[in-house]
């Protein structure tokens, strides 16, 4: 596998970006724009959007009074990420990744097709879309959008894989490494994308990525992460045997990774009450314990570099990543169960600056918390039962 997976891929500059496909389901575009209409334009205006999607559509929220803009309809299992600049979101459906211009409230007609979408990733002035069908990264300027379909950047890893990838702003290409049947480590490629500036494949289950201070890049596996720092790629193993991190959060003012973590290997749905802090410098991992479980939805940061975890004790837990210490909870909604299946709707946290967003599917209702006191600043009742929860990157 060592030597399959370092064949280079093939990496290309092309004048027309090409797609990332959501990884979940099928959706039409029942409101697609007309061809050309490109990013800009659009009657309305919303103020520092928000976007919810539920099965059938996706709202488009003003972001302090969190009245529904617009509601677009858009059928099947539509993921949400934000595209890295103050006005768009990008929507994973089943023909690939779409620019949703938040701010005018609509789909656009900027489309990057491709096959079973993975990750969407916005660091450092570029954003990186992985497709789990092909194996392609596909990375382009988001502040590009307003204008129309940017410019891209493609490379296609060695075989296809549930994967992640990202640029960084020196120009180099961190990648996930694997095929369909194992997920094994990671890789860094030169700006040239033939040079390979450092490997290291002791990460069983690669999965999820997050950047801190300094730019250090984390990845999770099954028995620990892997951090790039300062050219090298590190192990920073679990405490257990079997301690898997696969989502993490990440702070540009903290050299600590939120992660989340599971301990047991053969459960069928986890319901873990404990989350991971791994300090990228000096590369340790502490345990924090929550006295309440959490999904792949609930990790966030907050503004100071605070850890944010969202319970199903329906609080949002705030940690000191320093001290790894639980130093308050805010109260948010009631209680709550994980599901079984992965798509079904569950409360999901989005933080941007000071304030959180929290949806509650079993009441319909989005929540807009101020973190510094903890209060409820606003609370909309939905038509329909909200499931991804996103927003612009900035305001």
């Amino acid at each position: 596998m060592g030597n399959l997976l370092r064949s280079a891929g093939v990496v290309s500059a092309v004048t027309a970006t090409v797609a990332v496909v959501a990884a979940c389901g099928p959706g039409e575009r029942d409101d697609a724009p007309p061809e050309g209409a490109g990013a800009a334009g659009g009657s309305a205006q919303v103020a520092d959007p928000v976007v919810v999607s539920y099965d059938g559509g996706i709202y488009v929220l003003e972001g302090t009074s969190l009245d529904v803009a617009e509601d677009i309809k858009l059928e099947g299992f539509n993921r949400l990420n934000p595209a890295g600049d103050d006005r768009h979101v990008m929507v994973s459906t089943s023909d690939g990744f779409v620019a949703l211009d938040a701010v005018g409230a609509r789909l656009t007609d900027i489309e990057f097709p491709g096959a079973e979408p993975g990750h969407v990733v916005p660091h450092a002035g570029t954003t990186t879309l992985f497709a789990d069908g092909t194996g392609e990264v596909t990375v382009f300027d988001p502040a590009r959008l307003a204008e129309g379909k940017p410019e891209a950047e493609n490379y296609t890893t060695a075989e296809p894989h549930h994967g992640v990838a990202l640029r960084l702003s020196g120009g180099e290409l961190v990648v996930t490494l694997g095929n369909e049947q194992d997920r094994v480590g990671m890789m860094v490629l030169g700006e040239d994308r033939t040079t390979e500036l450092a490997r290291n494949e002791d990460c069983p289950g690669v999965h999820g990525e997050a950047t801190a201070q300094g730019e250090a890049v984390v990845v999770g596996c099954e028995d620990g992460v892997l951090v790039y720092r300062d050219g090298d790629i590190s192990k920073v193993d679990s405490p257990d045997e079997y301690g898997r991190i696969g989502n993490q959060a990440g702070s540009e003012v903290s050299p600590v990774v939120l992660g989340d973590y599971k301990r047991d290997e053969l459960a069928e749905l986890e319901r873990p009450e404990q989350v991971s802090l791994i300090d990228t410098v000096d590369g340790t991992m502490e345990l924090v314990d929550l006295g309440t479980s959490y999904t792949f939805r609930s990790l966030a940061r907050g503004p100071e570099g605070e850890a944010l975890v969202l319970g199903t004790d329906g609080a949002i837990h705030v940690i000191d990543p320093e001290s790894a210490t639980v130093e308050r909870t805010i109260p948010v909604l009631g209680q709550w169960e994980e599901p079984l299946e992965w798509q079904q709707p569950r409360p999901a946290l989005f933080v941007r600056g000071n304030t959180a967003y929290v949806t509650d599917p079993a009441e319909k209702t989005v929540a807009a918390v101020d973190l510094a006191s903890g209060e409820k600043v606003a609370t909309a009742t939905l038509d329909e039962a909200p499931n991804e929860l996103s927003g612009v990157a900035g305001h």
